[in-house]
């Protein structure tokens, strides 16, 4: 297949750091764009997750959980240190 030259633009830094570690592994940038693009073109996709940071089920119960304790702080019981509530909960041991 026929090569075509491509210009892309990355900052300089950037482009040095990649260099060294690609030289790590034997390979120039050019060879490192073009696994990158066939990868990109056998998976359909980007090959590597591109996400915000979403907290999980568990994180987002216990933040709905604290902004409900915020909001009526009268229905929740307060604990001086972690001795009196392991009492409370465990009972006199």
């Amino acid at each position: 297949m026929a090569k075509v030259s491509t210009n892309i633009s990355i900052d300089a830094e950037t482009k040095s750091k990649a260099q060294v570690l690609l030289a790590d592994f034997g390979m120039d940038l050019s060879t490192a764009v073009n696994i990158f693009l066939k990868q990109m073109v056998y998976e359909g996709a980007i090959p590597f997750t591109i996400a915000r940071e979403v907290p999980n089920d568990i994180t987002l119960a216990a933040m709905r959980e604290a902004q409900e304790i915020d909001k009526h702080p009268e229905k929740y019981k307060k604990y001086s240190d972690v001795d009196e509530m392991m009492e409370d909960i465990l009972g006199e041991i």
